[in-house]
C-alpha cells in the first residue's frame, strides 16, 4: 500500500551516512505527505469537491478494504474520523510515520537497524542507524526518477509522486547533484511533473485522484 512513502524513504536512506538525507522535521512531513498520496492512489481518500457535505480544501476518507500496514492504516483512520486539511493531516501523522515505515521495511527485510554508542559531553548514549539490506529497489527508484527528469520519460505514478513531493519541499538537491544549467533543467521538469503534466488523456481514475490530491498536498508542504 505505501509504495510511494517506502520508495521515498529508501531513496533518502541510500547514502554512505546511513541516515536520511533530509533533516528530521522535513523528512517526517514528506513521509506523511507520501502516505497520504499512497491512500489517494488506492482511491481511499480524495480532496473535497463542490457538493460534498464537508468544508472546502479538506481531505476525506472513502470506504473500501482494510489497510494492510500501520502507516496507511493510521492515516486512513485519522481521516475517517472527520475531513481535515492536508496541512492538518500531515501535522497529525508526522510523529509516527517514520517509525511506522521503518518497521514495515524492517519486517519485509529491506532495511536493518544498527545500534552504536556515541560519546556525548556527559555520558555515552546509544543511537541507531538504518542500513539498506538490498539497494535494488532504491536504485530502480533513482533510475526512474533520473529518466523522468533528465530524459523526459513519462513517469509511473509513484515516480511522479516522489518528484512532486521533493520539488514542493525543495528536497531534490538532497538526492541529486547537477551544475547550474542542469538544475535549471531539472527544476523546470520537476515543476511540470508537479503540475500534473504526467497525467495521460486516457489515464485511469486512480492516477487522476493521485494528481488532484498531490496538488492539495503540495500547497500544504509549501506553506
Amino acid at each position: 500500500m505505501t509504495r510511494i512513502a517506502e520508495e521515498l524513504l529508501l531513496l533518502l536512506l541510500d547514502n554512505g551516512a546511513a541516515k536520511p538525507a533530509l533533516e528530521q522535521v522535513r523528512l517526517r512531513r514528506l513521509l506523511s505527505a507520501a502516505v497520504l498520496l499512497d491512500l489517494a492512489h488506492a482511491c481511499r481518500i480524495r480532496p473535497t469537491m463542490p457538493g460534498d457535505d464537508a468544508a472546502a480544501n479538506r481531505l476525506i476518507a472513502l470506504v473500501g478494504f482494510d489497510m494492510p500496514d500501520p502507516a496507511s492504516s493510521r492515516a486512513w483512520t485519522l481521516l475517517a474520523r472527520r475531513p481535515i486539511s492536508a496541512a492538518r493531516a500531515i501535522a497529525k501523522l508526522q510523529n509516527h510515520v517514520e517509525g511506522d515505515l521503518h518497521g514495515q521495511l524492517e519486517r519485509s527485510g529491506q532495511i536493518r537497524r544498527v545500534a552504536f554508542n556515541s560519546s556525548g559531553f556527559k555520558r555515552r548514549k546509544q543511537q541507531q542507524v538504518w542500513l539498506l539490506t538490498d539497494r535494488t529497489r532504491a536504485s530502480q527508484a533513482r533510475a526512474a526518477m533520473l529518466s523522468t527528469l533528465i530524459d523526459g520519460t513519462p513517469p509511473a505514478p509513484a515516480t511522479a509522486a516522489v518528484i512532486s513531493l521533493l520539488h514542493a519541499a525543495d528536497g531534490l538537491s538532497a538526492l541529486l547533484s547537477f551544475d547550474q544549467r542542469g538544475w535549471q533543467w531539472v527544476n523546470g521538469r520537476a515543476g511540470e511533473i508537479a503540475s500534473g503534466s504526467w497525467i495521460a488523456v486516457d489515464t485511469d481514475l486512480a492516477d487522476v485522484n493521485l494528481a488532484v490530491t498531490a496538488a492539495a498536498i503540495r500547497s500544504a508542504l509549501a506553506g
